[in-house]
């Protein structure tokens, strides 16, 4: 296999995982915001992958075995909101009720980690390639 082909791989993978990261942040980030420009509360966002073809060298039959990582899509929830009593708030209905966002922290903090375990694995990964390809150019010497 070619070296700079494990380096797209491994270089698609850090890059959905930090996108992924910055996903569950921005949901734990607004896990209270209960108005939002477009109006409601906030909306959790959720990230989905696929398998990207990456354009090889590589016979026929080993090409569908070598894909890349992308971000298919981040779309927003629209279920799961919590509604509590509160006529104090600023954002309370006629009746005093604030609809929370469909945040749940724990589960956010769950992706988190996972998503940290992922890059870490894909950077160690990087960096076998990496040394991989030293030993070789050392080799030729």
């Amino acid at each position: 296999m070619e070296f700079f082909t494990t380096f797209n791989i491994v270089g698609s993978g850090l890059s959905a995982q930090r996108k992924k990261m910055d996903v569950v942040t921005s949901n734990i980030a607004n896990a209270t915001t209960t108005s939002t420009p477009e109006g409601g509360p906030y909306k959790r966002k959720v990230m989905s992958f696929a398998a990207e073809p990456l354009e090889t060298g590589f016979d026929k039959k080993l090409e569908d075995a070598v894909n890349a990582v992308r971000v298919n899509q981040v779309k927003q929830e629209t279920e799961g909101f919590k509604k509590i009593f509160d006529p104090a708030h600023p954002d309370a209905d006629k009746d005093g009720m604030v609809t929370l966002p469909n945040v749940n922290l724990m589960l956010e903090m769950t992706e988190l980690i996972t998503a940290s375990r992922a890059y870490e694995a894909n950077a160690t990964a990087f960096d076998a390639m990496k040394n991989m390809a030293l030993k070789a150019m050392e080799i030729g010497k």
